[in-house]
């Protein structure tokens, strides 16, 4: 039996943060849980009907959004992590790839709570690093293809 650990190794870096990035995404699954089950308890207390799907509870929206946001941006970002890593550099693609996850959990926090009417500029702080990494991982496999 061939044993993967050789192979695996220059790779640790990259699986770390993909391990990392999907556990962050069940972490926001949790959230917007906790959110919901609370928000449909302060409803019935109210004797208010709670609708999860068709409401406007700005509370509810914001954990959504975080949820969703994530969720959107999954493919891009794990398809162009491993690319890195297989074709540019596994360590700097875990370097940046860190940097992601990392402005990705200050994304609830940038957000806030509640979704108002606009977006927060604070929101700033976890999305621009985000699209920078993936810009970064674009353009080095570019670099990569014509270099």
């Amino acid at each position: 039996m061939l044993d993967p650990a050789p192979y695996a190794a220059p790779y640790a870096g990259p699986i770390v943060v993909t391990l990392a990035y999907i556990g962050l995404y069940y972490l926001f699954q949790v959230y917007v849980l906790q959110v919901k089950t609370r928000l449909d308890r302060e409803y019935k207390a109210r004797n208010e009907p709670f609708d999860r799907y068709f409401g406007q509870d700005r509370q509810m929206l914001a954990a959504d959004r975080v949820q969703l946001n994530m969720l959107e941006h999954m493919p891009p970002f794990l398809v162009l992590l491993w690319l890195n890593a297989a074709f540019v550099d596994p360590r700097s693609a875990t370097i940046a790839g860190g940097v992601y996850v990392g402005a990705r959990a200050l994304y609830p926090l940038a957000l806030g709570t509640r979704l108002g009417r606009g977006v927060r500029a604070a929101v700033l702080l976890s999305t621009a690093p985000g699209y920078l990494v993936l810009g970064w991982f674009s353009g080095a496999l570019v670099w990569r293809l014509v270099g």
